[in-house]
């Protein structure tokens, strides 16, 4: 064959024949001047990986942390004051509170507690604990007269009585020395209640519509 031919035949002709294709001496050259001056294609590809999967380890760390780890800003704060209107602090009624009604109020059982944060300042200056309550014409039929007792974090206050029908406000003053926690458990418990009957299935207390500390 002529050299123009594109195959070379390694024996004779037939089957058994191999044949490859012919490599012009133009292309063998500059193979010859690539394999010189660079590097192999096998090393290149190290290196690359070299650069690469650290980066990959320091973003799935990342991603691990944050994770793992939320910050402040993700986090509900508790309140110091509730009302009781604002479904996101139903967290904070710890218990014998009935659903929101009138998007304003809710019903109690006879012992209710709630978990309020001290306001900025209370731990030196103290603060008031205020209770707005309404007493519905219902309960002071059932009973001639209602007393409310309450504690925070154990510590008992003064009791209030009510002998008619309407809105007050309980409030006391608490020491700064109740003030030093994260956040304060008040529990409420009224001497009476309405028993659950044919038309309410609920036992029934006072209407409240907000609970807090105040700085004093």
């Amino acid at each position: 064959m002529s050299g123009a031919d594109p195959l070379v035949c390694a024996g004779p002709p037939g089957p058994a024949c191999r044949c490859a294709q012919k490599t012009p001496p133009a292309a063998r050259a500059g193979q010859g001047v690539g394999r010189r001056r660079g590097r192999p294609p096998h090393i290149v590809a190290l290196l690359l990986l070299a650069l690469i999967l650290p980066g990959c380890k320091h973003r799935k760390v990342a991603e691990r942390q944050t994770v793992e780890e939320p910050t402040a800003a993700s986090i509900p704060s508790m309140a110091s004051t509730i009302d009781m209107g604002d479904a996101q602090a139903t967290p904070q009624l710890v218990s014998g509170f009935y659903a929101i009604e009138s998007n304003s109020w809710r019903w109690t059982m006879r012992q209710f507690s709630v978990d309020l944060r001290p306001p900025m300042g209370a731990a030196s200056k103290g603060a008031a604990l205020v209770l707005k309550l309404t007493l519905p014409e219902p309960v002071l039929q059932a009973h001639p007269s209602l007393t409310l007792s309450v504690s925070v974090n154990g510590n008992k206050l003064a009791p209030q009585t009510w002998s008619k029908a309407g809105s007050f406000v309980y409030q006391r003053d608490l020491p700064a020395a109740w003030m030093t926690g994260s956040s304060v458990r008040v529990d409420f418990e009224l001497d009476k209640a309405l028993p659950p009957s044919e038309k309410d299935a609920r036992e029934l207390g006072v209407v409240v519509s907000k609970v807090g500390l105040e700085l004093r």
